[in-house]
């Protein structure tokens, strides 16, 4: 004899115009809703933009997120990406080789470690980025438009004592 599988039941939101599960209960009734919390924001900023550039660019993420921080501090490491992005070093390292090739990085050896590679945007890949770029901020705006000036502000503070302590 088969034993049922008892069916979950339905959080519904109390006024729910559609009657459907309320997106809330889900974040508020766990032990670690902080962390859902911001992987939900986190997945909705970032991967309709992602989609987008590998659409648009044929980017994959690991790509873009080189050319974005080679935008801002001249030479990086492969390892100095996938530190700072928190993607996989096999990823990033894949994506480097395929940047080189499409001329957007160049490469030359760290003088203070030969066993070192020194990554660099090229004017081609900085082109790419400012292209690019205007996708997240148009996505940032729209998922942060429900804030004002103020809690915007308070958001930053918030979001630069979060990513002090984590990297600490």
């Amino acid at each position: 004899m088969r034993k049922r599988q008892k069916q979950p039941q339905e959080v519904v939101a109390p006024n729910s115009e559609e009657g459907g599960p309320s997106i809330d209960a889900i974040f508020q009734r766990n032990e670690v809703r902080d962390t859902f919390r911001m992987s939900f924001l986190a997945n909705r900023l970032v991967l309709p933009v992602y989609d987008e550039i590998k659409r648009v660019h044929g980017l994959c993420r690991g790509e873009y997120l080189l050319l974005f921080c080679l935008s801002y501090i001249d030479e990086l490491t492969a390892q100095d990406v996938a530190e700072v992005t928190g993607r996989p070093r096999n990823s990033i390292s894949r994506a480097v080789h395929r940047m080189l090739d499409e001329g957007y990085l160049t490469r030359s050896a760290d003088p203070a470690d030969g066993r070192q590679v020194l990554l660099r945007i090229t004017p081609k890949g900085q082109r790419l980025h400012i292209e690019i770029i205007p996708m997240f901020v148009t996505q940032q705006s729209a998922i942060l438009s429900c804030l004002s000036a103020a809690e915007r502000s308070q958001l930053d503070q918030l979001l630069s004592k979060l990513v002090l302590g984590a990297s600490q």
